[in-house]
């Protein structure tokens, strides 16, 4: 049994997969543009993931082998699993608390930020991208359509306004996740378990800043990029670009 499960979760990943570059190669290229304008005006590009494991998708992009230096993760402890997952659930849906992290950061007129959240819903999620926005940013939101439009109106998950992600930003990818996340059935046993976000958000947010070097690299502008520090060369690689970045991006 464990190895036929194991096969059909290998099925559903590379389904979700395919089902995003298939059918949201537009979005992502229109993001990627985006991106990529930003980092010819060697403007930090913002990325935060509240919540949980959306987090995951901030952390995936930032100081990350072959990843763009200017990538400013918003790492907020609060809304970490490591500082207690209740808690982190209980403030990721705490109206207000998106709004004070992008003040806190200072986010606003010409910045970019991005709000990764497979489920779209959240106050954390929704506040942050609409005081981004009132403060002069542009926004890009990447969540499951499906799954914040399926939400019922009144789950004790969602904003108070009752709006989706994708609702609120300037620009959006669909990362396709189903309503839960979770999609193996196992016979007898009443949870779906295996789930796909953390594949789904990562292969977003890989593709979009893929592209945007690519971008970068054709108008003749070579986009400061991490090399791993574990590879040769490394360290000496990264370190021409140290001061250049120190101080501006907080969790340097």
């Amino acid at each position: 049994m464990s190895g036929l499960l194991m096969d059909r979760y290998r099925d559903e990943v590379f389904s979700i997969i395919n089902d995003i570059h298939d059918n949201e190669k537009e979005r992502i290229l229109a993001a990627a543009e985006v991106v990529a304008t930003q980092v010819a005006k060697d403007r930090l590009v913002y990325v935060f993931g509240p919540g949980g494991h959306s987090n995951l998708a901030a952390m995936e992009v930032f100081f990350r082998a072959g990843g763009l230096m200017h990538v400013s993760a918003i790492i907020d402890q609060e809304t970490m699993l490591s500082s207690g997952a209740l808690k982190s659930m209980q403030v990721e849906r705490l109206p207000g608390y998106g709004s004070i992290i992008v003040d806190d950061y200072g986010i606003g007129e010409g910045d970019l930020l991005i709000v990764i959240n497979a489920y779209g819903i959240n106050s954390a999620t929704i506040d942050a991208a609409l005081e981004a926005k009132k403060n002069g940013a542009t926004v890009i939101g990447i969540c499951s359509h499906a799954h914040s439009s399926g939400t019922a109106p009144d789950h004790p998950a969602r904003h108070p306004s009752g709006k989706n992600l994708q609702d609120v930003v300037d620009y959006t990818v669909d990362c396709k996740i189903k309503i839960g996340d979770a999609v193996l059935e196992i016979p007898g046993f009443e949870q779906k378990v295996g789930a796909l976000s953390t594949f789904a958000n990562a292969y977003v947010m890989n593709s979009i800043f893929i592209e945007a070097i690519g971008l970068l690299v054709e108008k003749g502008i070579n986009p400061p990029v991490w090399r791993s520090g574990n590879a040769p060369g490394g360290d000496e690689w990264n370190n021409q670009f140290i001061e250049r970045f120190r101080g501006k991006v907080r969790c340097l």
